[in-house]
């Protein structure tokens, strides 16, 4: 009896979920962000960026927005310095996910090094849905590995395949990269707040575009965070007093 228990729980774990659905989670997530990956290979390619230079970056930053921010920055002839300083700062909410993450999944030491270069978006949406850390840890673990080597694929072939075509902008596959970044950011808007600083960045972005070099307005549209945060909790400040 003691057995069986001990295979089942390997199998379903404690909370009840099968460890089979949480693969399948994983896998669904992966595969479904990682194609993305090949609208970047174009992206970049048709920014300048060798194919070399292109697969770097999602070898080594891999982290899908921070990468279309700075390949779209350098796209529209900004300096290097500032589509690095945008790519950082949209890069940095990471570090606030390894935060939440480093409680849940609790992996040992020698493995946190090379699990926080999986730390994103995708994995940490998944790895919080499970119900315990042991279906956090395959969650993230699924997620991340599909999603590294999808990512990787598929950025360059979409490298490969922009340097083969030529002139990207001819073909109208400049607008990939950031049509996918609206795809994957418009289902995480779930809130009135999330909304409201989503479109105040919109604005602050569009309406700078003409009048700033490029990569200035991804950097002033990141004001638009605290600033929907500061006015929403004045009222309250205010009633408290």
């Amino acid at each position: 009896m003691a057995e069986r228990t001990a295979s089942s729980d390997i199998r379903v774990g404690r909370t009840g979920k099968p460890d089979s659905a949480v693969v399948r989670d994983g896998l669904g997530v992966g595969v479904a962000v990682g194609l993305s990956g090949f609208a970047f290979g174009v992206t970049s390619a048709g920014s300048g960026l060798t194919v070399w230079q292109t697969c770097a970056l999602s070898l080594l930053v891999f982290t899908g927005a921070s990468q279309f921010a700075l390949v779209g920055a350098l796209a529209a002839g900004g300096n290097p310095l500032t589509a690095a300083a945008g790519a950082f700062f949209l890069g940095v909410r990471n570090a606030f996910y390894g935060l939440r993450l480093s409680q849940v999944l609790a992996l040992p030491r020698a493995v946190r090094p090379l699990a926080a270069h999986w730390v994103i978006d995708e994995t940490t949406a998944v790895s919080l849905a499970q119900p315990g850390r042991r279906a956090a840890r395959i969650g993230f673990t699924v997620t991340g590995v599909s999603l590294y080597v999808l990512w990787n694929l598929t950025t360059l072939l979409g490298a490969l395949g922009a340097e083969a075509i030529g002139d990207t902008d001819a073909w109208g596959l400049d607008a990939a990269g950031p049509a996918v970044f609206l795809a994957l950011l418009a289902p995480m808007l779930r809130t009135g707040t999330e909304r409201l600083v989503a479109g105040l960045a919109v604005v602050l972005g569009l309406g700078l575009l003409p009048v700033v070099p490029a990569g200035v307005p991804v950097l002033v549209a990141a004001l638009a965070a605290p600033a929907v945060l500061y006015l929403k909790g004045r009222p309250r400040d205010e009633e408290d007093a």
